[in-house]
């Protein structure tokens, strides 16, 4: 039995290895800058509405008392945020064809798949609910049923106590999980839905597959989101009028050099 065991290398296939260098996500950066700003009023105007809609979102928690559920609500935003930027796709796709994109055109986006499209962010919605509620079962764990201590307390808490820190490094662990695999599912699979007409379910595992053909870059790519996102954090939200454009401009540009466009 051990002979027959399989290694990593044999579940990779040559179909979706690209061979890119680790470092090649700062190009999709530097490509994604330069369609943010040509003509960058709808782009910035598109991150306008996305920076709106999230302070509605964390205005609604506060207001209903459910500020315990923030800190994961902002983690799973990062879920469902390949689907939020399906217009910005559809600028980048149309800026290499030479065309120019409005603000209602980036809103009134007609994918090819069609609503499959709309499948597949019903399925990232879940996968995003799921995590909100392992969050609260992790707070439950460590807290039993006392009621949520609001966010300043629980912040001080997380950060300066050891019962804190190990909260911390397990709802880290989960939510890692849920993100990597939220990111394996999705980041190649709204922009191939946009692309072509296939089904939600072989978009999924066509960007599961590239995502782990080509791990090296897909990691980098995978933490510099991150570390943009948690640069959006520290700003109060007010860094994705200008971060979440150039992001999902940049994963335009991620889907182009990873997948294959023959297929």
């Amino acid at each position: 039995m051990l002979s027959q065991t399989s290694g990593i290398e044999e579940t990779k296939s040559a179909r979706f290895q690209r061979h890119l260098p680790a470092s090649i996500g700062f190009q999709w950066l530097k490509a994604g800058w330069q369609d943010l700003f040509h003509r960058p009023m709808p782009s910035l105007a598109y991150g306008l509405g996305i920076f709106l809609l999230s302070l509605a979102a964390v205005a609604m928690l506060a207001l209903y008392g459910r500020d315990y559920i923030l800190f994961p609500a902002l983690a799973g935003f990062m879920i469902i945020a390949p689907l939020l930027a399906i217009g910005l796709y559809e600028k980048s796709r149309n800026r290499e064809a030479g065309r120019d994109t409005s603000l209602r055109e980036m809103l009134l986006v007609k994918p090819a798949a069609g609503p499959q499209v709309l499948f597949t962010g019903v399925l990232l919605s879940l996968l995003m609910l799921l995590w909100m509620r392992s969050a609260v079962l992790i707070y439950a764990l460590f807290f039993g049923v006392r009621p949520f201590p609001g966010l300043p307390h629980i912040t001080a808490f997380l950060l300066t106590e050891p019962v804190g820190w190990i909260i911390l490094g397990v709802g880290t662990a989960v939510g890692g999980l849920f993100a990597s695999f939220a990111f394996a599912i999705s980041v190649f699979a709204i922009p191939m839905l946009l692309d072509r007409k296939v089904d939600a379910l072989t978009a999924m595992g066509t960007s599961t597959a590239l995502v782990w053909n080509n791990l090296a870059p897909m990691i980098v790519w995978g933490a510099i989101v991150l570390a943009l996102f948690i640069l959006c954090a520290a700003t109060g939200l007010i860094g994705l009028i200008v971060i979440f454009p150039w992001l999902g401009h940049a994963t335009w540009h991620a889907y182009r050099a990873v997948s294959d466009t023959q297929a």
